[in-house]
Parts: structure tokens; C-alpha cells; sequence
């Protein structure tokens, strides 16, 4: 819904860079089980559903942008029990970077995709 103030109605889609779009790919869908959406034609970019979020795997020296570095901040990915969730990943190879987080009002647990974007296995225990 657009306001008086913005045109804006939502987010479509969050980027996520990849120098290798295929292992990229493979991560998403078979490590971290999220379901493959539309590839963009045959460029080297493909949508992937976590929940109501959109990541957009992609090379973005395919779309004429600097080559991929990974990003910054993480994406937070929620779950059920981070706990199991950390399990199960590592079971698949997936390495954390930290013991489990309890921030008093979430858990936590970091690690990164195989281009170095972080990623954060969270649950919200406390209410809003």
C-alpha cells in the first residue's frame, strides 16, 4: 500500500552476491532447503523463498555492476530452534562462527554462505 509520503509498497526481492552462481545456488537450495524460484532467463541470477523473503542469487557482473563482494550485514533466517537448525547445518558441512546467541530476546547463531555473506539462523523467543 503506497502512502501520501512514499510511493513505495513493499520489498520484492533482498540481493545476495555471488561470484559463482551455480555453487551459489546449490547452497540455498540443497544446505539450507530453501525453494528455488524463477531464474532470470539465462543470466546468472535465480529467486529463492525463505518464508515471505525473497533472496535474489545473483552475479552482478552480469547486470554491468562491480564484481561480487559478499555483503556487509547479515540476513537474519528464522526457525523454530536455532539449536536444532545449527545441528542439522552442521551435520552438512555448514561451519558457525560464534557459540549460539541469546541477545534476552532472541537466539542466534552466525555463519556464512560460500561467498562470505553472513547469515543468522534466529528465533524470536520474547514478544515484540
Amino acid at each position: 500500500m503506497t502512502t501520501a509520503t512514499s510511493p513505495i509498497t513493499g520489498v520484492d526481492f533482498v540481493c545476495v552476491p555471488t561470484r559463482d552462481h551455480d555453487r551459489a545456488v546449490a547452497f540455498y537450495t540443497e544446505t539450507l532447503g530453501l525453494e528455488r524460484g524463477k531464474r532470470w532467463g539465462e543470466m546468472p541470477a535465480t529467486e529463492l523463498q525463505a518464508g515471505s523473503l525473497t533472496l535474489a542469487v545473483m552475479d552482478p557482473s552480469a547486470f554491468g555492476q562491480p564484481e561480487a563482494h559478499p555483503n556487509s550485514a547479515p540476513i537474519a533466517l528464522q526457525v523454530d530452534d536455532v539449536e536444532a537448525a545449527r545441528r542439522q547445518l552442521e551435520a552438512k558441512g555448514v561451519t558457525f562462527h560464534v557459540e549460539m546467541i541469546d541477545s534476552g530476546v532472541c537466539h542466534q547463531a552466525i555463519f556464512s554462505d560460500p561467498d562470505g555473506n553472513p547469515l543468522i539462523l534466529h528465533h524470536r523467543y520474547a514478544p515484540n
